[in-house]
């Protein structure tokens, strides 16, 4: 936050600050002395990037290129804190991977496999792409 304040970079310093209050809503609602885990900080910088690329189609529909620019950034400024996403041949691989480790074989296993695979590709990959992949594999 200091280095985008010193370059008086508004966008970036309104993207942190937005991260840093929901972090630390976050924190409260844990309790005091509790600290987050990596998974729940990646969970609110995707529920953050989600909300940015929601607001950005409506903004796009609306032709509101003055606001679609500042929310541009924004997502890219949270996107730079989330880890590096997974390929469609990646995801496949680590699915059939998790599939295979769980011994699932039917879609009765579904909820089983997607409560594992949520936890460990949370930030890398997106759960309709992940739900989408398991119906396949175990139809």
């Amino acid at each position: 936050m200091k280095e985008a304040m010193k370059a008086k970079d508004k966008v970036r310093l309104a993207s942190l600050r937005d991260i840093k209050s929901k972090i630390t809503l976050a924190l409260s609602e844990a309790g005091s002395g509790d600290q987050l885990d990596d998974s729940a900080v990646t969970k609110i910088l995707s529920k953050q990037l989600k909300q940015r690329e929601d607001t950005l189609a409506i903004f796009k529909e609306q032709n509101r290129e003055d606001l679609v620019a500042e929310e541009q950034a924004q997502a890219e400024v949270i996107r730079a804190y989330l880890p590096k996403p997974m390929s469609q041949e990646e995801l496949e691989a680590n699915v059939k991977a998790l599939i295979q480790e769980l011994g699932a074989a039917s879609m009765a296993d579904m909820g089983r496999v997607m409560g594992t695979a949520s936890a460990r590709f949370a930030g890398k990959a997106d759960g309709k792409a992940i739900s989408a992949l398991v119906r396949q594999f175990l139809a």
